[in-house]
């Protein structure tokens, strides 16, 4: 039997990860055992989804911004690669950069990172043909492979995204954007000091700030007011900070460090006091945030760890709740149904034996003088009729619940997932049992246990990953 895309993917993964960390190449498996119950329930496709790889495994940094932040300035800057990126004062790139080390410097088109499993853009086409609904539009338009000969790019990618501002595939730009900052380690949000006009960039702050202070991963998100050396021809730098942060504050970002920061290389003129004042905060800032940069290799193994528990648990005490909750209320509408159904039918028969001669005896004593063959054959008749119309109010019932899950659930993702678990649930054999119906396909107290088994493990890498990072009883090695 042929592997599928999804087999042949992460067999790619855990042999890259067996070089690199033998840990998270056992989590590998892991996830492969949630993607088993998963599909079971019904809640993932086998033939397209896995829980392994809505994981990003190689430790990322994504740069967002509005285009005129210095997001490229910077990037250029920390790879000692000062033409890497395009950089000016107006939008000068509208792709998304994927950069990653390589022994000469070189820029690969799109299909390098939609055809190759290795990245987190794999097979991205799809979503952005979903989004745009242009199948002919090319990849290019959004996405670039860079490879850099410098240092700090080994072990890790760095992606340089392009500015909010522009309208131009927005939407498409938005769509990769969650999708990058779901997969990242880490994310630096610049901002133009510049451009402390929070009103003017409302939408701007929407996308940057507000849909991220509610995560779960939210001490990922490093805020950056960059170019602070303009402003201070001008301004007082504390005062620009103070409107920043009420500006902030607006999109609920009220908690959390903020940091400030300018490029030395290309700074303005300013008074030597003014200067040293600004030079120090931002020497600081920047060691700040380059050391989180270097870290992100041990903080993506203890994520990806980290998101193996959360899924176990949201599996358990998430999912298999929502699934349940739909089947009760698809079995709770049909019963009901059904019981309307038939108190009209005994209301019916009531009333006609009530207005004719007929008696329920004497109507029973007719059928019984047909003989055994025409009542074989009435019987037969009522019992396929009751058949079909208790598969057809099934099915009714079942379009009436996911009509009101395509409201009810916002995320579109999550909205699919339950809308195929449900209608796996609803099949022909629970439809005709619909009375013991209690619990999804799949769910059972071998698969309770198996996640009460992987939840353990999760104990048992985290103690081994201490190992290889901590030496807690000073123990030489």
């Amino acid at each position: 039997m042929a592997q599928t895309p999804i087999e042949i993917r992460l067999k790619n993964l855990k042999e890259h990860l067996k070089k690199e960390n033998n840990i998270l190449s056992e989590v590998v498996d892991k996830f492969r055992e949630l993607d088993k119950i998963a599909y079971k329930l019904g809640y993932l496709d086998p033939e397209k989804e896995s829980y392994a790889i809505k994981v990003s495994w190689w430790p990322m940094i994504s740069v967002l911004g509005t285009y005129s932040a210095g997001k490229s300035t910077f990037i250029n800057h920390y790879l000692g690669q000062p033409k890497l990126q395009r950089t000016g004062i107006h939008a000068v790139d509208d792709k998304f950069s994927i950069i990653c080390f390589g022994d000469n410097e070189n820029t690969l088109p799109a299909i390098a990172i939609d055809a190759d499993p290795r990245f987190p853009f794999y097979q991205i086409s799809q979503d952005i043909i979903d989004v745009t609904g242009d199948v002919e539009r090319r990849l290019d338009t959004y996405l670039q492979l860079k490879a850099c000969p410098s240092e700090k790019l080994q072990g890790k990618i760095l992606i340089d995204s392009p500015g909010f501002d522009a309208d131009n595939q927005r939407t498409s730009i938005l769509r990769i954007t969650q999708h990058i900052v779901d997969l990242s380690d880490l994310v630096l949000v610049f901002f133009d000091a510049r451009h402390p006009e929070p009103g003017a960039m409302r939408d701007t702050l929407e996308h940057l700030v507000s849909k991220t202070i509610d995560r779960s991963d939210s001490n990922k998100f490093l805020y950056i007011l960059n170019q602070m050396d303009v402003t201070a021809q001008e301004d007082n730098p504390e005062e620009v900070v103070a409107a920043w942060m009420r500006g902030l504050a607006q999109t609920g970002l009220v908690t959390g460090r903020f940091y400030r920061t300018f490029n030395p290389n290309v700074a303005v003129e300013l008074p030597e006091n003014v200067k040293e004042r600004l030079e120090n905060k931002s020497q600081a800032d920047m060691k700040d945030i380059h050391t989180r940069m270097e870290q992100i290799g041990v903080e993506r193994s203890y994520r990806v760890i980290g998101m193996l528990e959360h899924i176990t648990k949201d599996l358990e005490q998430n999912i298999v709740p929502q699934i349940k909750n739909l089947l009760q209320r698809w079995k709770k509408r049909v019963i009901w149904a059904e019981i309307s159904l038939d108190f009209m039918i005994f209301i019916t028969a009531v009333l006609w034996f009530a207005i004719t001669d007929y008696t329920w005896l004497g109507v029973w004593q007719q059928l019984l003088s047909l003989g055994t063959a025409p009542l074989v054959s009435i019987a037969t008749i009522i019992f396929i009729v009751s058949l079909w119309l208790h598969l057809r109010i099934g099915d009714v019932a079942a379009d009436k619940i996911l009509e009101q899950l395509q409201t009810e659930v916002v995320d579109e993702q999550t909205r699919a997932s339950l809308t195929r678990a449900f209608k796996k649930n609803t099949g022909t054999w629970n439809k005709l049992f619909i009375w013991f119906v209690d619990k999804p396909v799949g769910w059972n107290r071998k698969t309770q246990q198996r996640l009460n088994e992987i939840l353990g493990s999760v104990n048992t890498y985290v103690q081994k990953l201490n190992n290889q990072f901590t030496n807690p009883s000073g123990d030489n090695k």
